[in-house]
Formats: structure tokens, sequence, C-alpha cells
């Protein structure tokens, strides 16, 4: 069974497509503190189905998943559709 996680922050890049514009995701630990990876790792525990993430807003949780656009992989909730929002919404990491 594959560990849940929350993502809680993410860090942009420069880039204004919104399929690529996801560099860092993170969150808290159960003792309080962070952890940050990079979405190229967040991928891979996807599909390894060792991890699962998912972002809560509102008191509604989505599962993040992953997706594919023009041949590149990317990361988005399975509640969005094609556009990244829910993550996108979620403030910066430190």
């Amino acid at each position: 069974m594959a560990k849940r996680v929350r993502i809680r922050c993410i860090n942009k890049t420069d880039r204004p497509n919104a399929h690529e514009r996801v560099k860092n995701v993170g969150g808290l630990n159960s003792d309080g503190t962070r952890w940050k990876l990079s979405v190229e790792k967040a991928i891979r525990d996807i599909e390894s189905h060792e991890w699962e993430y998912y972002v809560e807003e509102s008191g509604k949780t989505a599962r993040v998943i992953v997706a594919t656009h023009n041949g590149h992989k990317y990361i988005k909730t399975a509640a969005d559709g094609i556009q990244p929002d829910n993550l996108l919404s979620l403030p910066e990491c430190p």
C-alpha cells in the first residue's frame, strides 16, 4: 500500500507553460520538519506506487497524478482537468 503524503507548498519555474511550471513540491513531516523534493522524484514515486501525494484545500482532497502533455511528464491534481491549478495555488516552499 502506498504511503500517503500531503503537498503543502511548491516552487515554480519561470516557464509560462502550466505543464512545466512546478519545479519542487514540499510539505511537513509528522515531527513538524519540512520536506521538499523535485517534481521528477515525485513522478518516480507516484509511478512506482510507493507514494501517493495529495493536495487539500477547503477541506477537500485531490489526489496528485502524473500526466503527459506533448511528451512531457508533469504532475497535476486529478480534479483539475487540464490545468494543474490546485498545485499552482499553493504557497511557495521555503
